[in-house]
């Protein structure tokens, strides 16, 4: 249902009560995290995840490069955009940027000023190019050094270190999640869609929360991965569950934004909650370009050419199905645990 129809004390509701299921999932996690670096403890899962001034440096280092200023940047790209391609006014664009829990957005007036599709593709923009530019280096570093170094350590996608990383940034959001001065426009403005209206930020908060959550599962499961696949094809196995991942994902956001027509109604946390047909079909074809081109290129047996179409398919059906903001939690774990079955049951 698009939150449009229901008002804006329900959206504001949401709103709140995402912000309070973040942070009660973010103080477990911290709990749990904290526990496993005193003790050094946690049944393997959390095991290496220990403080240090080392890792707090880096953390902190890493938030004031990534989520401020990187953060920073973007947002003024999304900004000149929303003005120069959009026709956003300085008023109107200040609206876009606050935290929109006020009851004053008026997402039905502004798209009767603007043009919806405009409005996307800038949303787009904005979205993708703060994290893709940055993830996909990431998960391409860590695809070669897999390459190179297949430990069970990468499989998990190195996220013992990260864990730390993650809990933190999950608690920044949450203290800019009301306010609408710097920090908060900082953090969430290249993200903010348009299209979600006053539950813009609820969208995002809900995306790091389980961004968070998905660090602390992969873990356990990397762990699996690595007991049922040889070493040498570790590097693919990362791929088909993290590259592919984000190869589908981000087809489906481009292609739907550029070309799609937005008639698909999903569930999920936002006013208007819409995909399209191309976008999914999108998702499929670059999921599936990706897994079989790097079984191809490393000259895995036919059986993995099954396993990236049961991938696709799975990407596929997350991308489309699972409620907005939920997602990318669905997908990597859902691809996880294909692979898993695959190396439990098929190698």
């Amino acid at each position: 249902m698009d939150g449009a129809e229901t008002g804006w004390p329900h959206q504001r509701a949401v709103a709140d009560r995402v912000f309070r299921g973040s942070l009660a999932v973010t103080a477990a996690l911290t709990v749990v995290g904290a526990w496993a670096a005193l003790t050094g403890r946690g049944g393997g899962a959390l095991h290496g995840a220990q403080l240090s001034l080392e890792s707090l440096a880096r953390v902190a280092v890493g938030l004031t490069i990534m989520g401020v200023l990187w953060g920073w940047l973007w947002y003024g790209i999304r900004s000149l955009l929303l003005a120069r391609v959009v026709g956003l006014s300085a008023e109107e664009r200040r609206a876009v940027f606050r935290s929109r829990m006020d009851g004053t957005f008026d997402l039905a007036a502004l798209l009767a000023r603007h043009s919806e599709r405009r409005i996307r593709i800038v949303d787009m923009i904005g979205r993708r190019g703060r994290f893709i530019t940055i993830g996909s280096l990431g998960f391409v570093y860590i695809y070669s050094r897999i390459a190179h170094e297949p430990t069970p350590a990468f499989l998990a996608m190195g996220l013992q270190e990260n864990l730390l990383d993650a809990v933190v940034y999950s608690w920044v959001m949450l203290g800019a999640y009301y306010t609408s001065g710097f920090l908060g426009r900082v953090l969430y403005g290249a993200q903010m869609r348009i299209m979600d209206g006053t539950l813009a930020r609820a969208n995002c908060l809900l995306i790091t929360t389980l961004w968070c959550v998905a660090k602390f599962l992969i873990v356990p499961i990397g762990a699996q991965l690595a007991a049922v696949f040889p070493p040498a094809t570790y590097a693919a196995v990362f791929a088909f569950v993290w590259l592919s991942y984000m190869a589908g994902d981000t087809a489906s956001e481009v292609i739907g934004s550029l070309f799609g027509k937005q008639k698909l109604r999903v569930w999920g946390i936002g006013e208007v909650n819409r995909k399209s047909v191309a976008g999914t079909w999108a998702c499929f074809l670059a999921s599936l370009a990706l897994c079989a081109g790097i079984a191809a290129a490393q000259g895995l047996p036919r059986e993995w050419f099954v396993l990236a179409l049961v991938v696709a398919v799975s990407n596929t059906a997350f991308e489309l199905f699972s409620p907005r903001g939920t997602d990318d939690l669905a997908m990597a774990t859902a691809n996880a645990l294909v692979c898993w079955g695959f190396g439990a049951y098929v190698l």
